[in-house]
């Protein structure tokens, strides 16, 4: 029966998630064109806003709980498991006075409305999975541009998402490039929990009455940490040990 229910509702949902794509991407557009980096910016957070609530209409329901006052004149290294393209827009949004940005697939640079223009003028940067000589290089640039402008990188390590939830091991290598790169950074792990579910039929239908929930664990000083894998073996085990089944 629910699953019945699901097939409308997802029209219903697709249709204003694609409404809302095609509305913002002439916004950002005048904005960063116009008015520059700001409006810009104010704009993306509005898109994110609208995306975040548009799932209502599957009877999803989003907690963001974060206990910690993380500053905003710091650069932030943002790590989370990643369950589905759900765990984005949430964390953009909460955590929109730190300027998120991402590593993201060069696959995503185009083709998209609202969501490539942003990543391609908006900070976040494009790598070539497959490419060592494109991704390396852009990440190391990537990192400086955080440390200088005091921004949020967000990253995934699991390289891809995790389609029942369950936790793949962390590729290493991009946040040992942010670490080196981002010396003065916090490291802000965050579990993702159930956004895989709005995928369990597959894209459609959609998974309905859903409840994710994004835990912010206690920011970690980079700088406190002389031995890097052990870092990186605290910022996992944060993030995994919290995911529930």
């Amino acid at each position: 029966m629910i699953k019945i229910l699901a097939y409308p509702l997802t029209i219903i949902y697709y249709l204003c998630f694609l409404l809302i794509l095609v509305i913002f991407h002439p916004i950002q557009w005048f904005c960063f064109n116009v008015f520059g980096y700001q409006a810009h910016k104010k704009s993306v957070d509005m898109l994110q806003f609208f995306l975040v609530h548009s799932t209502k209409v599957l009877g999803t329901r989003i907690s963001f709980h974060n206990e910690h006052n993380i500053p905003t004149n710091t650069p932030l290294i943002i790590v989370a498991n990643h369950q589905s393209m759900y765990d984005i827009s949430p964390i953009m949004w909460h955590m929109r006075k730190h300027h998120t940005k991402f590593i993201s697939k060069i696959e995503l640079g185009k083709g998209i409305p609202s969501v490539s223009y942003n990543l391609r003028h908006g900070g976040s940067v494009l790598i070539d999975r497959k490419n060592p000589r494109q991704s390396l290089p852009a990440i190391m640039k990537f990192g400086e541009y955080i440390e200088t402008n005091k921004r949020a990188a967000v990253i995934f390590p699991e390289g891809t998402r995790s389609k029942t939830g369950k936790p793949k091991p962390f590729q290493t290598k991009g946040l040992e490039i942010l670490f080196k790169k981002v010396p003065s950074a916090l490291v802000v792990p965050i579990t993702v929990n159930n956004s895989w579910k709005m995928f369990r039929y597959g894209k459609f239908p959609m998974g309905i009455g859903n409840h994710i929930t994004f835990k912010v664990h206690k920011p970690i000083k980079i700088s406190d940490y002389k031995d890097r894998s052990e870092l990186l073996k605290l910022v996992e085990t944060t993030i995994t040990n919290n995911i529930h089944p």
